[in-house]
C-alpha cells in the first residue's frame, strides 16, 4: 500500500482516504502493520486492479479477520511483539518479482526461511535497515538445506524450538561455541557495513539468530533424533550432541540449559 501511494504521490493515509478507508491509529513498518476489514480488502483489490481471492494468496496477512459486510470499509494500525514482526527480504528476489519497481519488501518469515541461498542475503532482526551478506559463510547455505531436510521429521518444530532457545542462552552467556560464533560475526560485518550504524541494537546482537544458525541446525536435528531413554543416559547425549557439534565435549553442568532440557523432558 506505500508503494501505491508513493506511485500516486500521496501518503499512506491520504491514499486510504482518497479510495473510501477509514484510517485509525498511526503506526509504522515493522513494529506495527495494517489490518483491513473485508471492505476495506475490497477496496485495495479495486485500486489494485487485482480480483480479492488472487490478491489474498499474494498477501495472505491479508485476509480479514472479520465476515461483516455491511459494516464501513477501515484499516487499522495493530502493534506487533518484535516476534511477530517482519524482517527485510532478499532485495533481488524483491526486485524480480516486483519487475524492477522495488528493491524492499517486509516479509513474514518462517524459521527454514531465514536465508535466501540464491542470493546470499539474510536478515535476522527486524530492526535491521537492509539485509545482511552473507557469501563470506558458506556454512549458513549448508545450514538453510539441512533445515529444509530437518522438517520431515516428526518432532522438527519442538526440536528446533528448543535447540533456538539453547544455542541464544550460549551467545548470550558466551558459553562453548563463543569463538566460533565471533569468527563467523567477522567477516558478516565486513561485508555489511551498515551493522555499525544500526543505533538500536549491537552488530553482534542484530545477527544473533544468523551467526548461530548452523549450530542450531545442527542441535535441532539432534534433539530431534536421539531416542527416548532412561536419564542415566543424558551424559551418552551430550557425547553425541558434542560430536555433531564438533566439540569434543559439552560439560555435564546442571545450570547448563541442553543438560537442563535432557534431563527435564526425555522419558
Amino acid at each position: 500500500m506505500q508503494q501505491l501511494a508513493a506511485s500516486y504521490q500521496l501518503t499512506l493515509p491520504q491514499l486510504l482516504h482518497g479510495v473510501g478507508i477509514a484510517l485509525h491509529g498511526h503506526g509504522t513498518l515493522p513494529a506495527a502493520e495494517l489490518h483491513l476489514n473485508h471492505n476495506a480488502a475490497r477496496h485495495l483489490a479495486v485500486l489494485a486492479r487485482t480480483p480479492l481471492p488472487h490478491l489474498t494468496r499474494a498477501l495472505p496477512r491479508l485476509a480479514p479477520h472479520d465476515e461483516a459486510h455491511h459494516i464501513a470499509a477501515t484499516a487499522r494500525w495493530k502493534l506487533l511483539e518484535a516476534g511477530q514482526q517482519p524482517v527485510r527480504a532478499c532485495t533481488l528476489c524483491t526486485r524480480h518479482r516486483s519487475h524492477g519497481a522495488t528493491d524492499t519488501a517486509w516479509a513474514h518469515r518462517p524459521p527454514h526461511r531465514l536465508m535466501c541461498p540464491r542470493h546470499h542475503q539474510a536478515a535476522p532482526d527486524p530492526r535491521l535497515t537492509s539485509t545482511v551478506r552473507t557469501w563470506a559463510v558458506p556454512e549458513l547455505t549448508a545450514a538453510h538445506h539441512a533445515h529444509q531436510r530437518l522438517l520431515r521429521h516428526p518432532r522438527a518444530a519442538t526440536a528446533w524450538t528448543a535447540a533456538r532457545a539453547i544455542t541464544t542462552r550460549w551467545y548470550d552467556h558466551q558459553q562453548h561455541l563463543t569463538h566460533r560464533w565471533h569468527t563467523r560475526l567477522t567477516p558478516l560485518i565486513a561485508d555489511s557495513p551498515h551493522l555499525a550504524t544500526t543505533g538500536s541494537a549491537s552488530p553482534a546482537l542484530l545477527t544473533r539468530d544468523l551467526v548461530t544458525y548452523p549450530e542450531t541446525v545442527a542441535l535441532a536435528r539432534a534433539l530431534a533424533t536421539l531416542p527416548n531413554r532412561p536419564h542415566r543416559d543424558t551424559g551418552n547425549a551430550l557425547n553425541l550432541i558434542a560430536h555433531r557439534l564438533g566439540l569434543p565435549r559439552l560439560p555435564l553442568n546442571a545450570n547448563d540449559p541442553l543438560h537442563a532440557f535432557l534431563t527435564h523432558t526425555r522419558h
